[in-house]
């Protein structure tokens, strides 16, 4: 079995927090090397997750790394949490609050299902600063970091389908299905600026990429312990 990740093989890992994309990538290919005894063996991932995103990163190694661009451009399903009433400059967690002081006692059910609608269909977003858009050849957040000022070019997203629910207000728990290259940080923002009160995404998590499920998916440890049980 060790052999089918050489020639071929998608690995389907559930991303743990804290933890980049090439994390994942760069232990997946340490051990692959280790158990296969090769100096170099071809793994990427089709579709990074944010470090405080979990869920499902779908890689693949050897020959099916040329599916990769195929993979990416299957929709992806999200579900997580936004705050209402506060905003961060990164539009989630990993920066600290900038405003928190945006009321939220207007937001109701129907003030939130006209919103929700807005989001539906095909539409321009503008990925948050704090994302890795190439600008000029550098990261857009490393001019963030910086503290300087960028112009993000707004980008077509759909969303297919977007569901909130207020039973843990001012916490929006939600479930999209979207295009590639949507940023649910942006959706976060976007929705807090359309009920007027703010938002940010305090939690994440894809469920499912193309025709991939989370349930699919082993956790990292497991995958090395699968790489490691066949390496004699």
């Amino acid at each position: 079995m060790i052999e089918e990740f050489q020639t071929g093989k998608t690995i389907l890992v559930d991303k743990p927090l804290g933890w980049t994309s090439f994390d994942v990538v760069n232990k997946i290919r340490w051990n692959l090397k280790q158990v296969l005894k090769v100096k170099n063996i071809k793994v990427g991932h089709a579709g990074t997750l944010d470090p405080l995103a979990t869920g499902l990163l779908v890689i693949c190694s050897g020959k099916h790394t040329k599916r990769i661009p195929e993979l990416m451009n299957g929709v992806k399903t999200y579900t997580g949490t936004i705050l209402l009433g506060k905003t961060t400059p990164s539009f989630d967690l990993e920066t600290a609050f900038d405003e928190t002081n945006y009321p939220t006692e207007h937001v109701t059910e129907e003030l939130l299902e006209k919103a929700r609608k807005e989001f539906l269909g095909e539409q321009l977003q503008v990925p948050p600063v704090y994302s890795a858009k190439q600008i000029d050849g550098k990261r857009a957040y490393d001019y963030a970091r910086e503290g300087k000022e960028v112009v993000m070019k707004s980008v077509t997203v759909r969303i297919e389908d977007f569901s909130l629910s207020m039973d843990r207000f001012p916490e929006i728990d939600f479930e999209i299905t979207c295009s590639k290259g949507t940023y649910i940080r942006s959706i976060a923002h976007d929705l807090g600026k359309a009920l007027g009160s703010g938002g940010t995404l305090i939690g994440l998590r894809r469920t499912h990429s193309g025709d991939h499920s989370i349930e699919q998916a082993l956790t990292v440890d497991e995958w090395i312990t699968l790489i490691r049980s066949n390496s004699h």
